[in-house]
């Protein structure tokens, strides 16, 4: 059974800074060979994907909306992946997920590519 723990959620003003992490465990087969990735719903809205992080951390692929402005890295040794988000908005706002992929390998940024998913943690940004 995969466990995704996330943790760094908050309050922040616009303009301001969060850190968010995510801790994974549970699985015999290594995460490295896992991409990782973070979505966020606000209510009322759809999970919308955020970034997602390949097996090699150099492979990286952003939503339009975060792109210069957020972050993914990963640590391997402790199957880890981090969300840096800078210059946040109010329209960051939204419970922000970890998800790990169904298959090994490849990149992914389609939900429905994602079969184990944490409790999410609360991102809030004032204006």
């Amino acid at each position: 059974q995969v466990q995704l723990v996330e943790s760094g959620g908050g309050l922040a003003q616009a303009g301001g800074s969060l850190s968010l992490s995510c801790g994974a465990s549970g699985r015999t087969v290594p995460f490295s060979i896992y991409a990782m990735g973070w979505f966020r719903q606000a209510p009322g809205k759809e999970r919308e994907f955020v970034v997602a992080i390949g097996v090699s951390s150099s492979s990286t692929h952003y939503g339009d909306s975060v792109k210069g402005r957020f972050f993914i890295s990963r640590d391997y040794a402790n199957n880890t992946v981090f969300l840096r988000m800078n210059r946040l908005k109010p329209e960051d706002t939204g419970m922000y997920y970890c998800a790990l992929p169904t298959r090994p390998w490849d990149m992914v940024t389609t939900a429905s590519d994602f079969g184990s998913w944490g409790q999410g943690t609360q991102v809030t940004v004032s204006s």
